[in-house]
């Protein structure tokens, strides 16, 4: 009779690969950098004092209710979200009907489309913003310096993450052949549009419209040379650091205002992979997805 010696499980294991090592290592080094400074500025926001300690002297959160009692703070968040909001509504009024019209109707144009989507990556902010105040000044003198004019300049270097998050959502539905059927059952434009275009790009659209609000709140030039009167959050921050005179705690609250900002950013970013989530697999119109053929 042979005995047989009973092992655990931990002895069943298979040793780690070299490379699963080194993803390993890469992984925990990745989310060491780019969480270590945000956790640093959250200390920094609830900190009494921090001198030469790896942890501040002691924990308050007056900082945090002194940055948002401030109605400066409170007035430049309303104005960025105010700002951020009519940006992704315009570019969405506005991108929808254009990627579906050169797509569908006027596959001539989707050259010109792709150009102008292609321009705000091109050219830094400054110098759209530039422009464009050049252009009001001749066409609408009376548009510069004011709040509308910020929301198109905004919405112009938006364009662009709703335009590509649009056209891939219709190409991966396969919006030519649905907007046939939808002809031919007798259905307007306006009505293809409204009840077969946009439920089957509902992702694209509430992704490119998530970056297009995320791109419009955190800029910054253009805001400097469009319309220096609107006060936003990225304007605050920049002018709390430039006007820093020695004052106890004036960094503490810039630290709670950028703490406050990341987490409205990660949270739209987070929104945007939800609801990309399986769109990045899609082949073509008319061919299975990866995971489809793997289950097929």
């Amino acid at each position: 009779m042979t005995a047989t010696t009973a092992t655990s499980p931990g002895r069943t294991r298979e040793p780690l690969r070299p490379a699963r090592i080194g993803q390993t290592i890469m992984f925990v080094g990745l989310f060491t950098y780019f969480t270590l400074p945000m956790v640093a500025v959250f200390l920094y926001s609830i900190a009494t004092r921090w001198t030469a300690h790896i942890l501040p002297d002691g924990y308050t959160l007056d900082w945090w209710v002194s940055a948002f009692t401030d109605q400066a703070v409170i007035g430049a968040f309303g104005s960025t979200l105010v700002l951020a909001t009519l940006t992704a509504t315009l570019d969405i009024l506005v991108v929808v009907p254009a990627a579906y019209w050169s797509r569908v109707r006027n596959p001539r144009i989707r050259t010109i489309v792709e150009l102008s989507a292609a321009i705000p990556f091109a050219l830094p902010y400054l110098v759209i913003g530039f422009g464009l105040l050049q252009f009001s000044g001749i066409v609408a003198p009376a548009l510069q310096g004011t709040f509308p004019l910020l929301v198109l300049g905004h919405a112009a270097i938006a364009f662009p993450f709703l335009y590509w998050a649009v056209d891939g959502a219709m190409a991966a539905a396969g919006i030519e052949r649905l907007s046939e059927a939808a002809e031919t059952c007798g259905g307007s434009p306006a009505q293809i549009v409204r009840r077969v275009v946009l439920p089957n790009i509902k992702p694209g659209v509430v992704t490119g419209g998530l970056l297009a609000f995320a791109t419009s709140f955190g800029e910054f030039a253009m805001v400097q040379t469009i319309a220096r009167g609107v006060y936003t959050v990225p304007i605050w921050s920049a002018e709390a650091i430039r006007s820093y005179s020695g004052e106890s705690g004036s960094f503490n609250r810039l630290a709670a205002v950028t703490m406050v900002n990341f987490v409205v950013l990660f949270a739209l970013s987070a929104a945007v992979v939800y609801f990309n989530r399986g769109q990045t697999v899609r082949l073509l119109p008319g061919a299975r997805s990866i995971e489809q053929r793997e289950q097929g």
